[in-house]
């Protein structure tokens, strides 16, 4: 009896006990009525995680092969992957004849060649059945040409050459903040002064060749 009396009375001692265990009172709590997630607590509590500094795509280019490209990435002995895409250059200056039906355009062709002047039919695009008189890098040189060919009568225009080139890069993923010394580091090794420098936040990275 006396044993059963002592387990009654530590029931009760605990039961009168529990609630201050349960919720101590320098614990405080939300509206809901329940303990603040960890992730709430702020980012310069020691508590809360440091997050890793994120991975950031450092491009350098360019090259004019996808072999040079690769060439130069194995002798830096890092990894590294190449990635191709569209370089825009300046256009190009356009004489023109302008476009007219086709009969007219081959008869006009063919008249420019018994005459012994350069030409081709435009085969398609904005200026599809145009007399093309030449591309020039050089504006100076273009409304030379222009000029030399109104005086001969001809009705011909100046035009835009819209072009593109593929290029290709080297891409190296670095820490962020790092950007710069990786750019000085490759061209210190390399001894190539890129005209393509770029860097941006990685996704979808895929497995970078690594230098055997």
């Amino acid at each position: 009896m006396r044993w059963a009396a002592l387990i009654l009375m530590t029931i009760n001692v605990a039961l009168w006990f529990a609630p201050g265990w349960v919720e101590p009172d320098n614990v405080v709590l939300d509206g809901s009525g329940v303990l603040p997630r960890v992730i709430s607590l702020k980012p310069d509590s020691p508590e809360a995680s440091t997050v890793a500094p994120g991975l950031v795509c450092v491009s350098l280019g360019w090259f004019e092969s996808p072999e040079r490209a690769a060439s130069v990435g194995k002798e830096l002995g890092r990894a590294y992957r190449v990635e191709s895409r569209a370089e825009e250059l300046p256009p190009l200056h356009w004489v023109l004849i302008p476009p007219q039906p086709d009969e007219a355009a081959r008869n006009q062709f063919r008249s420019l060649a018994i005459q012994g002047v350069e030409s081709y039919i435009v085969a398609q695009g904005e200026y599809r059945n145009a007399i093309s008189l030449g591309l020039f890098e050089s504006l100076q040189a273009a409304e030379s040409v222009l000029a030399e060919k109104k005086a001969a009568n001809l009705n011909v225009v100046l035009a835009k050459f819209p072009r593109n080139r593929i290029g290709y890069a080297l891409v190296f993923d670095v820490e962020s903040g790092r950007e710069t010394e990786t750019v000085q580091a490759v061209e210190a090794e390399t001894g190539i002064k890129f005209d393509l420098i770029e860097s941006k936040t990685c996704e979808g990275v895929a497995t970078p060749e690594k230098n055997p």
